[in-house]
């Protein structure tokens, strides 16, 4: 897959956003990579597009910065030269399609019928975006029409927000979400990038979804880690599930009956994806041991711990 649509996949979320004034560009792009979105979609659909596309590309690079609403092939000229890294229209026009295709730059056009999807397909995409996909039918419409094109994969937008998104994003389909609520037109217009910014870390977290899963303890041998786990059980009245490798009190603590990762255990961390916190953590710097990954041959890790120690544990990553 190109590495453009790729890292838009790992962040999950696109925000989706029309400026009025260039000005206000580069202020909401330090925005969105301080909440831990470094990604934009500027519509065309205003005059200052190409102006505040080009801000972003020149002042804040580590954004990764996009052209909406491209509905020519002179638009989209225009947006490649301002520095979009990536193109998005809301139908499948060939012409445009082509266009950046001949700029050797990705572009996800528009999709709302299988007709639209074999227009696509001609054309040798692999991710096209769901629009709009709630007015349209939402994820019901997506999974039937998505059914029979296993090769594709779809970035839904138009009615997305904090309440559906983890529904869309749940689907193996889905690549991305675009959406605007937490960036919207009168918020940069009253230069409100603060409250952008909390937004954008709230949807981070929304999506992401970090949740503790357990405490695991390092025992030394199954006998003590029997006993140990009988105590911990009976202080709170949790029942014991005895294990190969462990020994569980509840579904709170493990007991692991030899030495593992972290020198005093580890702790578990849920998520809603692995894929996307691995590269979220990355994003600040924090990496991952692949040698401990877990899950199905080829595809991503369900579960992963995180490289080093926090306070003499380690961190486990698992999948929901």
């Amino acid at each position: 897959m190109n590495e453009v649509l790729k890292t838009i996949g790992d962040l999950g979320i696109v925000p989706v956003v029309a400026i009025n004034d260039a000005a206000h560009a580069v202020p909401l792009a330090r925005a969105l990579s301080a909440g831990g979105l470094p990604v934009a979609e500027i519509t065309f659909r205003t005059a200052a597009a190409e102006e505040a596309i080009r801000a972003i590309a020149n002042e804040v690079p580590e954004v990764l910065v996009g052209a909406g609403t491209v509905l020519t092939p002179g638009q989209a000229d225009k947006a490649v030269a301002a520095g979009a890294r990536y193109i998005v229209s809301p139908g499948t026009n060939p012409a445009v399609v082509k266009r950046c295709q001949d700029h050797g730059v990705p572009i996800t056009p528009g999709v709302a019928t299988p007709s639209d999807i074999e227009v696509a397909l001609g054309l040798g995409l692999s991710v096209v975006k769901f629009f709009p996909a709630e007015a349209v039918g939402g994820l019901k419409a997506l999974k039937a029409m998505a059914a029979p094109y296993g090769m594709l994969r779809f970035v839904p937008t138009g009615g997305i927000d904090a309440g559906n998104i983890n529904d869309y994003l749940a689907f193996p389909k889905v690549h991305a979400c675009g959406g605007s609520w937490m960036v919207k037109t009168d918020m940069i217009a009253a230069g409100e990038f603060d409250r952008i910014e909390t937004l954008v870390r709230e949807a981070v977290g929304t999506m992401l979804g970090f949740s503790l899963a357990h405490v695991g303890i390092n025992a030394d041998g199954a006998d003590a880690s029997l006993a140990l786990t009988r105590s911990i059980a009976g202080l709170f009245d949790l029942g014991v599930k005895e294990g190969n490798s462990s020994n569980f009190a509840g579904s709170l603590v493990e007991v692991l009956k030899a030495p593992g990762l972290g020198a005093h255990g580890h702790i578990a961390i849920q998520t809603n994806s692995v894929a996307r916190a691995i590269a979220y953590l990355g994003r600040k710097g924090i990496g991952v041991d692949m040698a401990t990954a877990k899950g199905p041959g080829g595809g991503p890790p369900k579960a992963i711990y995180l490289e080093g120690e926090f306070g003499g544990f380690a961190f486990h990553l698992l999948q929901k």
